[in-house]
């Protein structure tokens, strides 16, 4: 093998010189030959990583170079037989030099008058493709066109690495490698997604005439492109056959039959890269800014985002695919892409926060000024790709609740919940001491449910009067840490949910907030007090078939189990009792949930969950569109009695009836249709009467615990949450 490279070597130290100059050859030469051969440790080859749903199926690709290494009992032998009949036919019987191939090469291209020929063998074209992989991969365009010029110190550093992968990989390995790494044009990268892309095979099932083709693209991907150019690939395919022909390794029928083969256009499978263009694009999305921030794919930003673009991954998602159909389904039923509208629902898996769907009115991922599309993921943060957010109205009232029953302040607790109260000077407990309401704040009851009552009729019909009460008595430093630790997060930047301690309005809901932040903080009541940070990653597995670790949904106790169980019983009646009744999927299940709608309906919401799995629905106003509609009376901005532009649904602006019974229940029906029922756990007696209740009792409804009678036969008016809010601080 030695004196194969150094005839070689000799060969080009006689023939470069007369073409470009003796001194540099014989230099080049001379320093090649004085250390032969040098160690060659090839990186792993980039590969394209792949997002899964639940059963399996791809969601989408990520990917610098559309790859997927196969091994070579992989790839069916006519490939193996092209590739060596076009490239180097002598592959297994020279060293990593083919003296002869060489000298022919250099003789022609010295004597034919400006004709060039190529004399480097396999391993010596996978060395090159190696070091200009690494180049790219390394950002590194300078060395990208180092690994491909045609210099004599090239030739010959490219000549002694061949040498030692020689001396380290079997002729087998050297080709494996090889069919692997080649560029075949049209953006397909490797044998294998060569074969998928162009023929819509594998590489492992490739005939003649496709084997042949592909072998003849390496030479010139772009030039040959069957795609592109039908005529020169089939030109360039034919003398493929002809070469293959004339070794024997075909037959002259099989060639002539190959050579009648056309080249179907039609088979042609492009890949999608990344999330524009993919069937959930903003889950695609979600998924790969959370593949950014974990940390077993690299200690930057810059190294994750390389291997999840050339690692060849394998990552997992929770996401259930008939669930996420209909969610969409359901969403777009609801509000149309065009429409001056949106809609979102996001479902969440208690006590694993695990992503089950998310979906948006508009699904398309492009151009915000574009009719229909967005870049805008509404169901998240900014942080996250997120817009502005939305105001949850009422459902916040949930918070004020559970941080009532941490300080110990039973179901039972009762207050005048008068039609409309003046609060301005209330006093109230903030993170920074006591505070007074400042101005003149007067709130109103929007459900025509009034009176003296306790927290349970108060949820049902979502008693705003009642909920200020409670918020100022059980202070809002401890309501806001409340609904922070469940994880409510605001979406409006430099105004954090710590920032609203000193507003008793933050319990009618605000705040802006995104959807999924509110199915994460009602799946920690379904959970029995267990919060975890939404994830949607559940499992990540490299192309050495090794698992990396996911990032943590972070699960711990935040609130407890008692707190927990009442906050059940307390939701579970606003479902069969009170506003949130349309909402009840139907199937006797236990279920709890909490409507809610902001001030001047721009914003209806319903959140809502079972033991398995917690859900938000919600539809505003968009916030970017001003006015909202014109009506002969001026310029409406709330949802009710509106009707949906491109679907023709009427809104009533109210959470249960439009968000609720629209998009929230059909999609839990879909999610827990087959599944077991699964029942919440009763509270305890001291959290439903109070200290001085004893064990056993049950837990009635409202009216039956001596607070605020049964209600009454009429159907609940809209909850309209924010009525009468202070102004936060960031945009309403």
């Amino acid at each position: 093998m030695l004196i194969s490279a150094l005839c070689g070597l000799l060969v080009a130290a006689i023939a470069l010189p007369a073409v470009g100059g003796a001194a540099a050859g014989a230099k080049a030469a001379e320093n090649g030959l004085a250390d032969l051969p040098i160690a060659f440790d090839p990186p792993a080859q980039s590969q394209r990583s792949e997002v899964l749903d639940a059963n399996g199926h791809v969601l989408a690709y990520f990917y610098d170079e559309n790859r997927v290494y196969v091994g070579l009992d992989e790839i069916a032998p006519v490939m193996r037989q092209a590739i060596v009949s076009i490239e180097d036919h002598r592959f297994y019987e020279h060293g990593p030099l083919d003296a002869q191939g060489t000298a022919r090469a250099f003789i022609t291209n010295l004597f034919a008058g400006g004709v060039t020929q190529g004399g480097s063998t396999l391993t010596q074209q996978y060395v090159k493709m190696v070091q200009v992989e690494a180049a790219k991969q390394s950002g590194d365009q300078a060395a990208v066109e180092e690994a491909t010029s045609t210099s004599y110190d090239r030739k010959i550093r490219e000549l002694r690495y061949a040498i030692s992968v020689e001396k380290t990989l079997s002729k087998d390995e050297i080709l494996e490698r090889y069919l692997n790494i080649a560029y075949y044009g049209d953006g397909a990268y490797g044998i294998e997604v060569a074969a998928e892309h162009y023929f819509g095979t594998t590489a492992a099932k490739l005939t003649l005439p496709q084997a042949a083709m592909l072998a003849g693209l390496v030479q010139n991907p772009n030039g040959y492109d069957p795609v592109t150019n039908p005529d020169a690939g089939i030109a360039r395919r034919n003398v493929v056959l002809d070469r293959m022909s004339e070794l024997g390794t075909a037959r002259p029928a099989d060639v002539a039959k190959a050579k009648a083969t056309k080249f179907d256009a039609h088979q042609v499978k492009n890949t999608v890269n990344g999330c524009q263009g993919t069937k959930y694009p903003f889950v695609c999305d979600y998924v790969y800014r959370s593949l950014e921030q974990t940390a077993s794919l690299g200690s930057t930003v810059e190294e994750r985002q390389q291997e999840i673009k050339r690692g060849g991954l394998t990552i997992e998602t929770k996401l259930d695919p008939d669930t996420q159909k209909t969610v969409q389904k359901q969403v777009s039923k609801a509000v149309g892409a065009t429409d001056p509208v949106i809609a979102a629902m996001d479902m969440i898996e208690p006590g694993t926060g695990l992503i089950v769907a998310m979906a948006q009115s508009r699904p398309a991922m492009g151009s915000n000024t574009k009719k229909g599309q967005t870049y805008w993921n509404y169901s998240v943060t900014p942080d996250m790709g997120g817009a502005q957010g939305f105001q949850a109205g009422s459902t916040f009232k949930a918070f004020t609740a559970a941080a009532a029953l941490e300080k110990g302040i039973p179901l039972s607790k009762r207050f005048d919940a008068r039609p409309t109260m003046n609060f301005s000077g209330a006093s109230f407990a903030s993170c920074d001491g006591t505070k007074q309401v400042s101005g003149n704040w007067q709130v109103s009851n929007s459900t025509g449910v009034n009176g003296v009552m306790d927290m349970n009729r108060a949820a049902e019909f979502s008693v705003n009067t009642y909920f200020v009460q409670l918020a100022l008595d059980v202070g809002m430093c401890d309501v806001t840490k409340m609904a922070e630790k469940l994880g409510v997060e605001s979406s409006t930047a430099g105004a954090p949910i710590s920032s609203y301690a000193d507003k008793p309005s933050f319990t009618l809901g605000t705040v802006e907030v995104s959807p999924l932040s509110m199915a994460e903080a009602y799946a920690t009541f379904a959970s029995g007090g267990i919060h975890c940070d939404p994830i949607i990653v559940s499992k990540i597995t490299d192309s050495a078939g090794k698992d990396r670790a996911v990032t943590s949904a972070n699960c711990q106790r935040v609130i407890s189990t008692d707190v927990a169980n009442a906050m059940n019983s307390l939701l579970s009646k606003v479902m069969t009792q009170g506003t949130g009744r349309r909402a009840l999927t139907g199937d006797g299940r236990p279920e709890a949930g909490k409507t809610g709608t902001i001030d001047s309906n721009a914003a209806v919401w319903f959140v809502g969950y079972t033991p398995q799995v917690a859900g938000a629905a919600m539809i505003s106003i968009d916030n970017t569109r001003k006015p909202f509609v014109r009506t002969s009376s001026g310029y409406q901005r709330g949802l009710k009695g509106y009707t949906v532009p491109s679907t023709g649904l009427y809104l009533e602006g109210s959470g249960s009836g439009d968000a609720g019974q629209d998009i929230w229940k059909p999609a839990m029906q879909k999610y827990l249709a087959g599944k077991p029922f699964a029942s919440f756990d009763a509270p305890p007696a001291s959290l439903v009467y109070g200290q001085n209740s004893y064990d056993g009792w049950g837990f009635g409804g409202s009216g039956q615990q001596g607070g605020g009678g049964q209600p009454g036969t009429g159907t609940p008016g809209q909850d309209q949450g924010s009525q009468g809010a202070q102004p936060g601080p960031g945009p309403r």
